[in-house]
């Protein structure tokens, strides 16, 4: 079988098992050869690997980081293009090897010699050797191991590992579907009612889309315009349109994507919860919320709950307050129905320009890519010390608006790569913004030398495209999306720890992790980033200073409702993984509607089957963990609050701060207990303090 591997190896891409990947060569057929090959390799070095293995690091973790880099270099090339250039031919390929690698990860977990080896090392004198990453890297395999079945026997293991596969299968069926229904909508306007009072922003993009469609003749003056559910053309129709019937047309179709027909995901999400509960009694816990918390910075169900319900006291009557104020607004203005969901977008975006004198559209011309991008990289060289410098032809890519950058250090000396999608493209790319990692960094053993990986990642936006002659013109919120990915992106790429399993974001507790991507948001609002990066992409004048303070007089506008939504989302997660009994008469549906007085202060519609696209929780990491976005938000905002201490306006105060959180929070990785990495930058335990205040909500406390 290796003789086979080395000479198909230069035909197949997928099987160089190494360097950046060969996107400009890969294709769908290559996925199933390639990944059917590599499975027989490896679990032949598996069956030797678990015959020699001893308790030691060289001879137990380094073998096996080898072993599952060479799956993970394929796979995360699969994967991510599953997300950002899906194709029938690719996914029906995905789907055709997808349970042949959930079954070798399967093995590879309920590996018995290898578990009882971690569990040897963790108990022999060499233990107290290993480094503190060593020693977290040791204990959280034995604990992984253990939420993988490894202690199952018998027909508990069977249907144990028939619900691994089962749920790989769901999660794809789940996102497939949003996908596709997503996909499948079109609202075609062909008159000047109803593009009234659509700003030529959308009026581009939805002409651009309906070309795309076959209309070859759109144009943004004469139309048609096609309307998608696609967040760059639903988001700004649903603050701009004055057609109330289309927006209440518009905003219907969005809630109830993959909710019906061949695309509903209703059956499939109540098969999930039912298969996750099963899974967690059948290692022990009484609910998939008390497995998913073993491994969480959280303590318990009742932690999270009780931080929630702290933000909740203070968050529903600001939310309250908030909606009655908008609703007499929209009467002042000439509303005369009760406001509803397909609303509140619109009549919010007139009281902010009433209240604060502008929209989100007239701050666009202020932020081209280009100039944003150059933004953030002053930002991030003067925080931390270190170059972006653009890499475009390096490194293949997966679609020519794809960008690739280097990041250097003090010195000049290469430390990271990263790769840039920023558009949206609804045919291919799900929706979204994530941070991934190509591969990260570690030690590798090269013959008879060591060296260290440099980690890549892949940073992924679905911001409005470039639109004829102009250049990708971002909202202020897509800005601060892009900021927030990149921290994200900052931890993965700064790590200096070379053990690959607590390196960058590998081995910090998911509650835990979103704590730099939150913490760039805040200098969005940073005087110097903002003028670094806001001037007009025709004539380069700065964004008129009378903006800026009006977008810090509105960063706190109807704060009360946005953490609200939250909430609601994170209660949710709690309430269908702790205690929603699937089967028992009561639908997941049911359970939103039971929570809703508590977390929305406009009930939802009988018909809203938001939870049929809610992928955070049903096809992604964020399975009674959605919480985590507060959680970290918490320990974000008191981490904002140091630079504040020391003076925004302080260079030096500055410089010296963001070194020592480049130095704790993007070095250590999940080398240390999250606690501790906190309190290693801040000196203390967190505050809930600087997020209320930043939320301007302290004083409703």
């Amino acid at each position: 079988m290796v003789a086979a591997l080395s000479s198909i190896q230069t035909e197949n891409p997928l099987l160089r098992g190494q360097g950046f990947p060969p996107f400009d060569d890969i294709k769908a057929d290559h996925v199933e050869p390639a990944v059917t090959i590599l499975l027989a390799n490896l679990r032949q070095e598996l069956e030797e690997l678990e015959q020699r293995v001893q308790p030691t690091w060289e001879h137990l973790v380094e073998p096996l980081d080898h072993l599952g880099d060479r799956l993970s270099w394929i796979w995360g090339i699969v994967n991510h293009l599953t997300g950002v250039k899906n194709s029938p031919e690719l996914r029906q390929a995905y789907e055709q090897v997808q349970p042949q690698v959930v079954e070798f990860y399967t093995e590879l977990a309920q590996s018995q010699p290898l578990y009882y080896t971690f569990k040897a090392l963790r108990d022999s004198p060499e233990f107290s050797g290993l480094t503190p990453a060593q020693q977290r890297i040791v204990i959280a395999a034995i604990r992984n191991a253990e939420h993988t079945g490894v202690s199952l026997t018998g027909a508990a293991k069977e249907r144990f590992n028939q619900i691994q596969q089962r749920l790989a299968e769901l999660g794809t069926q789940f996102s497939n579907h949003v996908l596709d229904a997503t996909k499948a909508f079109r609202l075609k306007l062909t008159q000047a009612d109803e593009i009234a009072g659509l700003p030529p922003s959308l009026l581009a993009l939805a002409a651009q889309t309906a070309r795309s469609d076959g209309e070859a003749n759109a144009t943004p003056e004469t139309g048609p315009w096609h309307i998608t559910l696609d967040f760059p053309s639903f988001g700004p129709f649903l603050q701009h349109s004055q057609r109330r019937d289309l927006r209440k047309q518009v905003y219907r179709a969005y809630i109830s994507r993959a909710a019906s027909g061949e695309l509903d995901n209703l059956p499939i999400l109540e098969q999930i919860l039912a298969l996750r509960r099963e899974e967690a009694q059948l290692l022990g816990f009484e609910t998939y919320a008390d497995l998913s918390l073993d491994s969480k910075m959280a303590s318990s169900v009742s932690a999270v709950e009780t931080l929630l319900e702290d933000l909740r006291r203070v968050s529903y009557p600001a939310a309250k307050v908030e909606l009655d104020q908008l609703q007499a607004f929209a009467q002042e203005h000439g509303e005369t129905e009760p406001l509803q969901h397909w609303d509140m977008g619109y009549w919010a975006e007139r009281q902010r320009e009433a209240l604060f004198a502008f929209n989100d559209e007239e701050l666009r011309p202020y932020f081209p890519l280009p100039q944003v991008l150059e933004g953030l990289f002053g930002l991030v060289e003067r925080l931390f010390g270190v170059q972006i410098v653009p890499g475009d032809g390096q490194a293949p890519v997966w679609h020519p608006d794809v960008r690739f950058f280097t990041i250097q250090d003090e010195n000049h000396v290469t430390i990271a790569h990263f790769y840039l999608d920023p558009y949206s493209r609804p045919a291919e790319k799900r929706g979204g913004a994530w941070m991934d990692d190509c591969w990260g960094r570690a030690k590798v053993r090269q013959g008879t030398q060591w060296q260290t990986r440099l980690p890549v990642a892949y940073l992924i936006c679905n911001q409005t495209p470039p639109v004829d002659d102009k250049p990708s013109l971002m909202t202020f919120g897509e800005v601060e999306t892009l900021f927030h990915e990149f921290g994200h992106g900052l931890q993965h790429m700064l790590t200096q720890v070379d053990e690959a399993g607590a390196a960058g974001i590998n081995n910090i507790e998911w509650d835990a992790v979103e704590l730099p991507s939150q913490f760039m948001e805040n200098w969005c609002y940073h005087r110097p980033t903002l003028f670094g990066m806001a001037r007009h992409y025709q004539t380069g004048e700065p964004l008129p200073e009378h903006y800026y303070e009006k977008l810090l007089a509105a960063r706190t506008y109807r704060s009360g409702s946005a953490m609200l939504r939250q909430l609601n989302f994170s209660l949710l997660d709690i309430e269908l993984h702790y205690r929603y009994r699937p089967g028992s008469g009561e639908t997941a549906l049911d359970v939103r509607d039971r929570l809703a007085p508590l977390t929305t202060v406009l009930p939802p519609l009988k018909d809203d089957a938001f939870l049929c696209s809610f992928g955070h929780i049903f096809a992604g990491g964020y399975a009674a963990g959605y919480y985590s976005y507060k959680w970290a938000e918490v320990l974000s905002a008191d981490a904002f609050a140091a630079f504040e201490e020391v003076g925004l306006d302080n260079d030096s105060g500055i410089a010296e701060t963001g070194r020592r959180f480049r130095d704790t929070v993007l070095a250590l990785g999940g080398s240390l207990p999250p606690m501790d990495v906190f309190k290693a930058f801040r000196g203390r335990e967190p505050s809930t303090e600087p997020l209320l205040r930043h939320s301007g909500l302290l004083t409703a406390k």
